[in-house]
């Protein structure tokens, strides 16, 4: 006797429509939540997932499953921030463990570079500009829990920050896919692009730190004394030439 076995959904899970597809608005915030707060979440798509839930939730007919706008900012919005107040309780109890215990090189960069925007930025501006940036949004988390950021610092700003990323890049999404007819077709070079200018403050950071280098280069090599060519003359030796 046959037996009909029922379909495989095949999840992609570094794909945003696959994702949408599969796991609808519940998913939107299973994986901001995982992204922001679990270290092992540094490779989940945020910043394309927001945009692409966005534009499916504009009216009319198109490619992959209807959303609800006010559902999906409401699934974003709880899984950002829950997921970066989690991740903050970890970190101060686990402290640098957390990151210590992992060898992935891209990781532990993310740590480096959480690290210096907290100490160049200072607590607020650091919390808020990590939202934008892949993997320093979730390795910025417990590192502020690590390092004794206050915890009323860190939920004003992380919320302030959370609410800014989650409903601005969803709102973004839906009003480009309400504005342009038939942008189902350019989505991928949409996502792209977003993605693309999420890595934009990285680029930035790491262009400013090479300018940095090279001035403090400078600086020191104006600071050392002229170097003399001229070979130190060797007193004469009347006695010894006799």
């Amino acid at each position: 006797m046959l037996v009909a076995s029922a379909p495989t959904l095949a999840v992609n899970v570094l794909d945003a429509s696959s994702l949408l597809t599969a796991f609808g608005t519940l998913g939107i915030a299973v994986v901001l939540f995982a992204e922001t707060g679990l270290l092992v979440g540094f490779l989940l798509p945020g910043d394309s997932l927001l945009f692409t839930a966005g534009l499916l939730c504009r009216s009319g007919a198109h490619t992959g499953p209807h959303l609800d706008l006010l559902p999906v900012l409401t699934a974003a919005v709880t899984g950002a921030l829950l997921g970066a107040q989690c991740g903050y309780v970890l970190g101060a109890r686990g402290g640098r463990a957390l990151l210590a215990r992992s060898r992935n090189r891209r990781l532990l960069e993310g740590a480096a570079r959480a690290e210096e925007l907290l100490g160049r930025y200072g607590h607020a501006r650091a919390i808020v500009l990590a939202r934008f940036v892949p993997v320093v949004r979730t390795v910025l988390n417990p590192l502020a829990g690590a390092l004794g950021v206050p915890a009323r610092v860190f939920a004003l700003w992380q919320v302030a920050g959370g609410l800014v990323w989650t409903v601005g890049l969803t709102l973004a999404g839906y009003a480009l896919g309400s504005a342009i007819p038939d942008i189902d077709r350019y989505l991928l070079p949409l996502v792209g692009l977003v993605v693309a200018v999420s890595l934009l403050p990285v680029a930035l950071e790491v262009l400013r730190g090479r300018r940095r280098a090279t001035a403090a280069r400078s600086s020191e090599a104006a600071a050392r004394p002229p170097h003399s060519d001229r070979t130190p003359e060797v007193p004469s030796d009347p006695e010894g030439a006799r």
